[in-house]
């Protein structure tokens, strides 16, 4: 059975994250409280956030609302994804997430990425120190592969480490979490929160409507959903909707935690109404029937092993 989260006095982690990259950015003080407090009224218990968020803004933010209900919260945060895994980044990393957030401890610390010039074996045994200083409760791993994912697994295991949850990008137009990712860390017994539900807020069905967001202000984004087949999709799921009388946001965050492996999908947003389709994927009953419908409307990646059988 995966593993699951709890927060110091053992609550448990709720089916949603919420990641507060745009705490501090796009999102001021004022908008990023009320998005916290929403989340806090409809039981989130589970918050992400990053040492490069919005040069910091975003750990002191969140550091600042979490202080009254510290002990039943979730707080998770990453390191090195500059500067690389080396020993002294992550524990400087670390330090500065703990004095931001003003935190003792930190539920969960990702590598936010994989370092392919520092060996494992130095990250984690920075990890190992961090934990038995009591820094530190949980490891976790963002943006690895799979087999990246049971290697790291595999040298954790050596300083007394498992791997408590990674971090894939997952949604219908990128489903390729699905073919070694979401099954590995079944297999594994590691939670999956994957990021980015909505697709970069191409599954609002917005930019179809000649709304902006990141796809239309940022040069990555707009290279990673810019297939035909994706806007595709996602004008198909405002279409399932309206026949639902359901926001797209919601279908989409809903199906990502959907999946039969039970990934706790990362929701955000800028402000409450933005956030707020998201949020009502908490409760919304997911039907064999829409789930179908659904996944219809982007293909399942090939496995592996077909991949490599196109290639010969």
């Amino acid at each position: 059975m995966t593993q699951m989260l709890t927060s110091l006095d053992g609550t448990p982690a709720s089916r949603l994250a919420f990641g507060t990259m745009q705490f501090g950015g796009r999102a001021d003080a004022a908008a990023s409280r009320a998005m916290f407090d929403a989340c806090i009224e409809a039981g989130i218990t589970h918050f992400d956030t990053a040492h490069v968020y919005t040069d910091g803004a975003s750990e002191r933010l969140l550091g600042q609302f979490v202080q009254d209900r510290r002990e039943s919260l979730i707080i998770a945060t990453k390191a090195a994804y500059t500067g690389g895994a080396g020993r002294a980044n992550i524990l400087a990393s670390a330090e500065t997430s703990r004095q931001r957030m003003q935190l003792d401890t930190l539920d969960v610390l990702y590598l936010h990425r994989f370092d392919p010039d520092t060996p494992l074996t130095e990250s984690f045994a920075a990890l190992a120190d961090l934990q038995q200083q009591g820094h530190i409760r949980q490891v976790g791993l963002s943006n690895f592969a799979a087999w990246q994912v049971v290697k790291a697994a595999h040298i954790a295991a050596d300083f007394g480490l498992e791997i408590a949850v990674i971090q894939p990008m997952y949604n219908l137009v990128k489903r390729q979490a699905e073919v070694e990712i979401l099954p590995m860390a079944h297999d594994l017994d590691i939670l999956v929160a994957p990021y980015s539900p909505l697709g970069g807020g191409l599954l609002t069905g917005k930019y179809a409507k000649g709304g902006t967001g990141r796809l239309s202000e940022d040069d990555r984004y707009a290279a990673r959903y810019g297939q035909e087949r994706m806007h595709g999709a996602a004008a198909g799921l405002a279409a399932l909707a309206r026949d639902l009388g359901t926001p797209p946001a919601t279908l989409a965050v809903a199906w990502a935690a959907a999946h039969p492996t039970k990934p706790t999908p990362i929701i955000s947003a800028r402000s409450l109404a933005q956030l707020e389709p998201s949020l009502a994927a908490l409760t919304y009953l997911m039907t064999p029937q829409t789930y179908a419908a659904i996944s219809a409307l982007s293909p399942t990646p090939p496995p592996a092993t077909d991949r490599l059988e196109e290639q010969a």
